[in-house]
């Protein structure tokens, strides 16, 4: 059962009484949002919440989840048998995060010295795609996809020009498989579906034509 505790006032790293500082003082420390952006999709265990953060220690992630449980933004869940682990889940102000994390992924866009090649985490993908998201290029008809990235699967619609995506098995009409970075730029590449299905990497099951057509929604919209 999630603890139910009152949340504990976050210490002021700023001393001022402007709100976006106090909200700072609970989002501000190294690595707070994107441990965050890791459980945008669902609940995980430590050590795959680590596994989408490779540059972040132990120690630190442990302090991270700490204070983010002291500010209300997370709980621990203890999941019932046969699995029995314990598991860190988003309460409903940690999900409120959300505008930003999509107003950083969209302002970041814009900035020059990207580097797709540096490593993406599966969730960190799924939800840029949902930010990134063109709804001028809305298909006809609803799609629904599924990808398998390893160590995290999803299955999501795209439907009125938004990606709504969930963490589960990877199901719809079209599935992809294949390492973040990959699929990252199977999508915001320049490079059509069939150019990456030639080499088998990644791997697709589906229509090719709808999965052209479901990938042709998402841009990084540069500057």
């Amino acid at each position: 059962m999630p603890d139910t505790r009152p949340a504990r006032a976050p210490r002021s790293l700023y001393d001022e009484g402007c709100i976006a500082a106090h909200a700072l003082d609970l989002l501000g420390d190294r690595w707070a949002l994107l441990v965050i952006r890791e459980l945008m999709l669902g609940a995980k265990r430590f050590s795959l919440i680590r596994a989408g953060l490779p540059g972040i220690s132990a120690s630190v992630l442990t302090q991270r989840l700490e204070g983010l449980e002291a500010g209300g933004v997370l709980h621990r869940v203890q999941m019932p048998e046969p699995a029995g682990v314990q598991v860190y889940e988003l309460t409903p102000r940690g999900y409120a995060v959300w505008p930003v994390i999509e107003a950083l992924c969209r302002w970041g866009a814009t900035l020059p010295g990207h580097d797709p090649s540096k490593h993406i985490s599966p969730s960190a993908l799924m939800l840029s795609m949902r930010a990134m998201a063109a709804p001028q290029n809305a298909p006809c008809a609803v799609i629904h996809a599924g990808f398998d990235l390893g160590r995290e699967s999803f299955r999501g619609t795209l439907v009125a020009g938004s990606w709504h995506v969930e963490r589960g098995p990877a199901e719809g009409d079209i599935l992809f498989a294949g390492t973040a970075n990959l699929i990252a730029a199977v999508v915001y590449g320049k490079r059509p579906l069939d150019h990456w299905l030639a080499q088998d990497a990644p791997r697709f099951q589906g229509d090719p034509a709808l999965g052209q057509r479901f990938v042709d929604h998402f841009h990084l919209r540069r500057a």
